[in-house]
């Protein structure tokens, strides 16, 4: 029988991710050293979030109960273990990608020209839509004066994982990591290809300990939005009520509003924060 043609992938892709991951340590994956481990090289769990995939689905691959990985996770794969040009062609031998599977085209998610005229109109609402790997589309200027004290404004998981002002700024950072995880691992189910989605899930995977930890879990659904409690520089405490909408003539971006009870002390701290933001816009 024909070397390329035997029936070997049950076995042989398994044990080669397998082999491949024990043989490569931490250092060399970009992780920080965790002192002795009990097992050589990454952890199942290292690898399925470096590549952007979730532990089970990994876990099927080294099992041999799933055949047909995409030519963007075996992309993935290559990447995270480092393999050469000689391993990298073994790897997608074994694996014989399905040919149905091979594109996979990057969105380009654009906000429409009315829904950001709608959420500039709110100048008493903090609003800003995201996109599906929860990228900031497009904000209002008071959002833009409530987050003022991260250095960026560009992704809610960069800013809540990468970001030092997290800690101070969200009374309760860590449900808040816990939801923009949840939330993302369900459009990782829905599109296990996605390229934003896998760069952003290697990168944080790369850079945060934390995001590792909680990307290994797995979320059966994303908990529910609540209000948030945040202290900013400039005006102190606040609480304000989130809320998540999705917008149907664009899937997959959501619409949120930052809303303060009537006559609170955050409606007060809201309406301070747009009046210091306004005195600083230059004429």
């Amino acid at each position: 029988m024909d070397n390329d043609t035997r029936p070997d992938s049950v076995g042989g892709l398994g044990q080669f991710l397998r082999t491949r991951r024990e043989r490569l340590s931490p250092a060399e994956a970009g992780l920080p050293s965790a002192g002795r481990r009990r097992v050589p090289g990454l952890r199942r769990d290292e690898v399925a979030a470096l590549a952007g995939v979730s532990l089970s689905y990994y876990s099927r691959l080294e099992q041999g109960r799933d055949l047909s990985p995409s030519v963007r996770v075996l992309e993935a794969m290559a990447r995270v273990l480092r393999l050469g040009d000689e391993d990298k062609r073994e790897l997608f031998r074994l694996a014989r990608p399905a040919a149905r599977r091979t594109k996979s085209p990057s969105r380009t998610e654009r906000v429409r020209p009315h829904l950001r005229q709608l959420i500039e109109s709110w100048t008493r609402t903090p609003a800003f839509i995201i996109g599906h790997a929860q990228d900031l589309l497009a904000t209002n200027a008071l959002a833009d004066a409530l987050y003022r004290d991260f250095a960026q404004h560009d992704n809610v998981l960069r800013m809540l994982f990468l970001d030092p002002a997290a800690k101070t700024f969200y009374r309760n950072a860590e449900r808040a990591k816990r939801r923009a995880v949840a939330d993302l691992q369900q459009t990782a189910a829905s599109a296990p290809e996605d390229p934003r989605v896998l760069q952003l899930v290697g990168e944080l995977s790369v850079r945060s300990s934390e995001f590792r930890s909680l990307w290994a879990r797995q979320y059966t659904r994303v908990p529910p939005y609540e209000v948030k409690r945040m202290h900013h520089s400039a005006v102190g405490d606040l609480e304000l009520r989130h809320e998540a909408l999705s917008i149907r003539s664009a899937p997959g971006q959501q619409l949120v509003i930052l809303q303060a009870e009537p006559g609170s002390p955050s409606a007060d701290g809201l309406a301070l924060l747009g009046s210091i933001s306004a005195a600083e816009v230059p004429y």
